[in-house]
């Protein structure tokens, strides 16, 4: 589905190659943009190419990502790139400003911006399909989809096109696609990497990081951009040498406490792939010397409609006066959440949010606790594997109906309490990969990174999709 002459190994891998003189990156570049115009994935829906290629000649390959073509998911700005919202009343709008992340990937980091990967409406729902762009599909499986809302650049990177992308994560947007594209998403502490510039916070759960095909990637990611950004004040201060220090914490995760949960946030997961997950959990627990407990009460309030009600009442601030003349241009999902919301959100529905978000908090500090609590929490990163590229969102598996919000309640919590948490590879099911989902408590993201490394280095998974 795409050209066999991109990099099919690891963006760290690459900038190997490019400095031992094995590749290019203009080279790189040229397959990529080959690999775009073969595929069938409907991943990348922009791209400037007389910009990347200028971009490519230039590349210092010295830099962590020197000369690697990134993909940059719809919902992150670059100055001059379309800024759609994957919406498409905002079809003809353009960037006027770069976002802090992208900003510090290429300067820092010497990456070149190859194209614009495809993303859900507003980043609102676990699949990408818009009417501005129409279905992205999983390279597992055409037809399945990748996930949502960084699903063009979790089906671009698993599908061979750019060796990494950037991913955004309000309620899952990292772990879910990642979880359903056999690859590593880790949504860091939140603030870890500043939102600015013109930061808005919304439900104030959005991290943002990247789609990646190995832990070291990764890793290396975050090194290159988390630091406190004064246009976001609630950004984090600078953390260094993530990838320089992979592997030296299994001393530190030896004896580490962890509850492992097949219902999550009060999700329903299928019976036959948790069978798969229990198991790669139980493995990597003695691996790591982790000790198993179920005497923690791991049960968290639900808040998926709270999220709702005030992700949409930003929604409904950013479309303004467009709305409700565009309702029929919008997807599905958004035209019924935004009409079914209208008269929620009010003094008493605010204070309601607020007192759920207060309950969900002081769960999650009592699971979290550092004499009574775990350390980690595992759990799945999907109720099932990837489900139909043009929805319906609700499944059903094991003659139980999951519903539309089934799928986040397994991701919500690490959001709404800002823990860090990643998706890590746990092999397939009827062909499609599942994803074992780790949290743990604030700052832990070095500790998370070496219990993936333990099951990338004991459980290797296929860098990109089988073809």
């Amino acid at each position: 589905m795409t050209s066999h002459d991109t990099w099919q190994g690891d963006a760290v891998g690459l900038i190997d190659a490019f400095r031992a003189g094995e590749r290019s990156p203009l080279e790189e570049l040229e397959a990529v943009h080959a690999a775009i115009d073969a595929s069938e994935l409907n991943a990348v829906c922009f791209t400037d190419r007389e910009a990347a290629t200028a971009a490519a000649r230039v590349a210092d390959v010295s830099k962590p990502f020197g000369g690697v073509p990134i993909g940059v998911k719809e919902l992150t700005r670059v100055a001059g790139w379309p800024d759609t919202e994957a919406c498409v009343a905002f079809k003809d709008e353009i960037a006027s400003t770069t976002s802090t992340m992208v900003e510090r990937i290429v300067t820092r980091g010497g990456a070149v911006l190859a194209g614009q990967t495809t993303a859900s409406e507003f980043g609102g729902v676990n699949l990408t399909r818009t009417v501005l762009h129409g279905a992205t599909h999983n390279p597992w499986e055409h037809g399945k989809t990748p996930g949502g809302s960084s699903g063009g650049s979790a089906s671009a990177v698993a599908g061979g096109i750019f060796p990494i992308a950037t991913g955004g994560d309000g309620g899952g947007s990292i772990r879910i696609p990642a979880g359903f594209t056999g690859l590593v998403g880790l949504k860091g502490t939140f603030g870890r990497i500043p939102l600015g510039p013109e930061t808005t916070y919304g439900n104030m759960t959005v991290s943002t990081g990247c789609m990646a095909r190995s832990v070291r990637d990764t890793a290396r990611w975050f090194d290159v951009t988390n630091g406190h950004d004064p246009t976001d004040p609630l950004s984090l201060p600078p953390v260094e040498g993530w990838e320089r220090e992979l592997g030296s914490h299994l001393d530190t995760l030896r004896g580490a406490r962890v509850s492992v949960a097949a219902d999550w946030g009060g999700a329903v997961v299928s019976p036959i792939m948790w069978e798969l997950l229990d198991e790669a959990a139980t493995q990597l627990i003695a691996d790591c010397g982790l000790i198993r407990t179920d005497d923690v009460d791991t049960h968290v309030p639900r808040m998926g409609g709270a999220w709702s009600i005030s992700g949409m009442i930003q929604i409904r601030a950013q479309l303004g006066d467009r709305y409700p003349a565009c309702a029929d241009q919008l997807t599905p999902e958004m035209a019924y959440g935004l009409a079914t919301t209208a008269d929620k959100y009010s003094e008493t529905g605010r204070s309601r949010i607020e007192q759920r978000r207060m309950e969900v908090n002081e769960a999650m500090a009592k699971i979290f606790d550092p004499v009574e609590g775990v350390d980690f929490v595992i759990t799945a990163s999907n109720p099932d594997v990837a489900f139909n590229a043009e929805g319906p969102l609700a499944s059903v598996f094991g003659g139980i109906e999951a519903g539309m919000g089934n799928n986040g309640q397994l991701t919500f919590p690490a959001n709404l309490h800002g823990n860090p948490a990643i998706s890590v590879p746990a092999g397939t099911l009827d062909g499609l990969p599942i994803g074992l989902q780790i949290v743990g408590r604030h700052f832990s993201e070095p500790l998370l990174l070496d219990l993936a490394l333990t099951m990338e280095r004991n459980r290797p998974w296929p860098l990109v999709a089988p073809r």
